[in-house]
Order: C-alpha cells, then structure tokens, then sequence
C-alpha cells in the first residue's frame, strides 16, 4: 500500500516540478512530503542534480520503458506495468509518451479521478488546454464536488484570462451543492468551494465580493482558519492594515501548525513569495490538517496553478478525495 502511494507522489510531483521549470530538472524519487502525506522510504530521496549517483540514469529509465511496454504487448491491461510505464516516461521529461498510459489508467479506474486529474495536467504541459478543459468538465459532469477538477479547471480558466468563466463554474457548484448532498452527503465540499470563489474574486480585485464569500464559509465552519485568512488578505489588499492584522492573528491560532509561518509572513511587513498571492488560500486545506488542494505539498496557491492533487491517504475512498491506487 504505502509502496503505491508513493508512486503516486512521485508521478504527482514530477508533473508539478515540470509545471515550473520545464524537463531539465526532475526529482525521479520523492524523500518524503508533509505530515499529511504519505512518506516515502528512506532509500528514495529527492535528487534533482543529474551527478546524483541514486538518480536512475537515462539508459536505466529507457531499458525500464522498454521492459514495461513488452510487459503490455502480453497483457495490455496490467495496471503494475502502466504505473511504471508512466513514472519511467516522466522521469524522462517524455509528457507525451505519458499520457498512453495515463489515459489507460484512467478508462481502467473510472471511479478513480485522480488518474483523469493527471492526465488533464498532462495535457496543460503539451499546450493542450481544450483537451485538459476536457478531462476535467468530464470528471466534474459525473462529480460536481471533486476539489481537484474544480482547481484544475479554474486554474485553466484563470490562465485564459476567463475569470468570469470560472466565476460562473464555482457559483454553479454551490447552487447545485444543496440537492447534490441531499443525495450524497459530503459530495460538495461548500466550504472549500466558497474560499476557491473568494480567491477568484480577490485576484480580480473584487474584494468585497471576496469578503462577503468569506463570511459566508466561515459561518458555516467557525474552526476553519482558510477564509479567515481570504478575508485578511483582502482587507490588507483594501489598505485595512489595522482590520487585517486581527483576522491574520485568528487565521495563525486556527491554522494548522505548517501553515502558521506562511500567515505571519503574510501579516507582516517582509516580502512575500511569489507562491503567495494576495486572495489565495489553500482550498482544499481543512482546518484538520488536510492537504492543500493546490500547489506544492506545504505552500499557499500561487496564480492560475497548475494543480498538484494531494496524495491519497491509505483506506480512502476514491471520491470526493482521490483514493490511494487500486490494486
């Protein structure tokens, strides 16, 4: 079990790290992720520098392609050889050769949207972005609430400069959220969606629609420090110092411990990083400890991300959250 939950990591990862700086620097083996996550063992540490003796060589990871596709000519569907078919390709910076198996891997586990979500970010690094909208209106056509789609396709919108178009995808959500739990409770996380739309509003300077959101999900969950802190960042965006501060000190006591740095940094006076823009919060960061829905494994969000799932913890099922990898 915990053997593919670190693939899955790992295949998350590489994607993210391709995002950013392109195919030249890969980790091929993940050392570990926060508290949340799951770790990976101790003898697959992070190295991205290519003189890295424990980094699988080129000719290794090209002999590991060539086994896994012999492997499929016998038995197409094994799924063994299609995770490592495509971790193998990744590592290769081989996006394009990634996505054969990934689309396998998502028709062979259509309750398993973490694939398809994959996939989508796939398609966003060969500058397919209809193909990527695609996969993830597919995804949320049969699960309205699935945080990681919904990210996905606002981050798409965003970078198309179609914020309205994402603001009409999260007000849709919440219209349809009361029915949809109704029937299945849970299915639509409100809260979570309610800080997404709070973000979007801010980045396009709407702040005070982006506080009355805020307002509205903290209502609904007085424990959850995500839109304490939307609403102090839009204060602070509004010139508020003195109003922000206070909710910058409640977001602190209320978040959990690996956030609390990143919100002081945020209240003060020093320069925030560019992964930490005024009006974003981890989405799908509950205030148990849940893993951001957005970004790398213990950051705020930046700008139109490229959404890196959070890695499945072991038993989970596969919706609205993604479930660890099937056997």
């Amino acid at each position: 079990m915990a053997e593919k939950r670190n693939w899955l990591i790992n295949v998350v990862l590489i994607l993210a790290v391709l995002a950013f700086v392109g195919f030249s620097t890969i980790p091929f083996l993940i050392d570990a992720v926060n508290n949340s996550q799951a770790k990976t063992t101790a003898s697959s540490s992070p190295v991205p520098s290519p003189s890295a003796s424990s980094a699988p060589k080129k000719e290794e990871l090209e002999a590991q392609v060539k086994g896994y596709e012999l492997v499929l000519q016998r038995e197409p569907d094994n799924l063994t050889a299609l995770r490592g078919l495509l971790e193998a390709r990744l590592a290769l910076g081989d996006i394009k050769g990634a996505t054969e198996p990934l689309e396998k891997l998502a028709k062979l586990n259509p309750n398993e949207t973490y694939y398809a979500v994959l996939l989508a970010q796939a398609k966003q690094q060969l500058q397919d972005p209809e193909g990527a909208a695609q996969v993830y209106r597919n995804i949320l056509a049969t699960k309205k609430g699935d945080l990681n789609a919904l990210v996905g396709l606002v981050g798409l919108l965003q970078k198309q400069n179609r914020p309205e178009a994402a603001i009409g995808l999260l007000q849709d959500t919440l219209k349809d959220a009361p029915q949809a739990n109704q029937i299945q409770a849970g299915s639509i996380d409100i809260p979570s969606v309610q800080v997404i739309l709070g973000g979007v509003y801010a980045d396009q300077k709407r702040y005070s629609e982006a506080i009355a959101i805020y307002d509205e999900a903290a209502k609904l969950d007085k424990q959850d420090f995500r839109p304490v802190l939307g609403k102090a960042l839009a204060l602070k965006a509004q010139g508020k110092p003195e109003e922000a501060k206070l909710l910058f000190n409640t977001a602190a006591e209320l978040a959990p411990a690996r956030y609390k740095d990143q919100i002081k940094l945020l209240a003060g006076d020093a320069p925030v990083p560019p992964n930490a823009a005024p009006g974003n919060v981890p989405a799908g960061s509950a205030p148990t400890g849940a893993p951001p829905t957005v970004g790398p494994p213990g950051t705020l969000p930046p700008d139109n991300p490229v959404p890196a799932p959070p890695a499945p913890p072991e038993g989970a099922n596969p919706a609205p959250t993604p479930s660890s990898t099937p056997e």
